[in-house]
């Protein structure tokens, strides 16, 4: 290259040069097609009369709309292929910002690029000029005495023009990538959507997984640890009725044995029904919830009416909602009686719980109600108490029921 020798400090502002010199010659051309659309009603003089300069305005204003969709995705694929910038789709075939960019913006860093590049061409002619003149016959150049001075002038103008060509390139690739990033890309507005469909995408994501690792855990206790529980249980009772001769001690230690075997056999049954209970995934929510109200020590009435089978993650927090909830009932309400009611109405998943205690429940008295709204939450459901003192108190979740 001509500039290889030149020192790396002097080099450095034609870095990328040449890439930003071609991204403004593709500029260019594409932005050529839309100048001469709206150049052609002013071509032999142009309309004379107010409606038909309106006219010569509006058509192709019109012209380069309908246009519009073809000539972003023009414009993307330059800032792509040159640049290696990536505008993103916007969910519309054009918009106004497009438009706009095609119509102002476009072309006047387009000119303004063009006007760069022949300062490119002339500041390279000048800066070669010793070629061009020793390129002349000899008598050429010794008639005009003193041409080395000129030259000297113009070789240095050439040069600084050179440095001031690079600079400009570099400004309207900046400017032009800036610009078309606001206008040919998604809105700030239409960034938020996407930024929250992802987040939701995400979400949903790690909601599915925890539920599956959930229920992987709930398999390995069901079918590792309480299988062995059991089978130790077993021995122990065995060991209880057929060995008569132990002396008391051992006996006693093997009655503390059995007798905590069957507790943690118990707790670990709870253990496993809180994680993820086995008949909520094989037989679904409605005989889930008639386990819950069995082993509940009042009476509780169950309504379930669910046309189609929800969703699991959003099965697996109605199901913890009613656990819970009746779980406070027995603890806190001091109630006679319960009931659940769970049915599916227009896409939501609606379940209500409700006592005939005390009330006087508030989420922020660490009764559980706040760790069971965050739940609720967690699949964009809500969640709402009615507990005044003397009851009854309800609580009302609505979950989103996509199938």
């Amino acid at each position: 290259m001509l500039i290889s020798g030149v020192p790396t400090a002097l080099r450095r502002p034609f870095d990328g040069a040449g890439r930003a010199a071609a991204f403004l010659v593709a500029g260019g051309l594409i932005q050529t097609g839309a100048l001469v659309v709206m150049a052609v009603p002013w071509l032999n003089g142009g309309p004379t009369r107010a409606l038909s300069c309106l006219a010569a305005v509006l058509v192709p204003a019109g012209v380069l709309a309908a246009a519009c969709p073809v000539l972003t995705r023009a414009q993307r694929a330059r800032f792509q292929g040159r640049l290696g910038v990536e505008i993103p789709v916007t969910g519309h075939s054009w918009s106004w910002r497009q438009l706009g960019y095609h119509l102002a913006a476009g072309p006047l860093i387009a000119l303004a690029g063009v006007l760069t590049l022949l300062l490119w061409a002339a500041a390279g002619i000048a800066a070669t000029v010793y070629v061009w003149i020793w390129a002349l016959p000899v008598e050429t150049r010794l008639a005009y005495f003193g041409y080395t001075t000129q030259a000297a002038y113009c070789t240095a103008a050439g040069v600084a023009g050179l440095y001031g060509a690079a600079w400009l390139s570099g400004v309207l690739v900046r400017l032009d990538t800036r610009v078309a990033t606001a206008r040919l890309g998604p809105s700030r507005a239409e960034l938020l959507e996407m930024r929250v469909e992802e987040v939701t995408e995400s979400r949903a994501g790690v909601l599915d997984a925890a539920d599956a690792e959930r229920r992987r855990i709930e398999r390995d206790l069901h079918d590792g640890a309480q299988q062995r529980l059991v089978s130790m249980a077993v021995n122990l009772g065995l060991a209880k009725v057929t060995l008569k001769d132990l002396p008391d001690d051992a006996r006693h230690v093997i009655d503390e044995a059995h007798r905590e075997a069957k507790e943690a056999i118990a707790e670990l049954s709870s253990l496993v029904r809180g994680l993820h209970p086995a008949v909520l995934e094989d037989r679904g929510l409605d005989a889930a919830l008639s386990g819950i109200a069995e082993r509940t020590p009042l009476p509780v009435g169950l309504t379930v009416d669910l046309p189609v089978r929800p969703a699991p993650a959003v099965e697996a927090v109605a199901y913890f909602v009613v656990s819970e909830a009746l779980a406070n009932v027995v603890k806190h309400a001091r109630a006679g009686r319960a009931d659940v009611r769970v049915a599916a109405r227009a896409g939501i998943l609606l379940v209500v719980v409700t006592d005939d205690g005390v009330g006087g429940a508030d989420p922020a008295g660490g009764t559980g109600l706040a760790g069971l709204a965050k739940r609720v939450a967690s699949v964009d459901g809500t969640f709402s108490i009615s507990s005044p003192a003397g009851g009854p108190t309800v609580v009302t979740v609505e979950l989103p029921c996509a199938p």
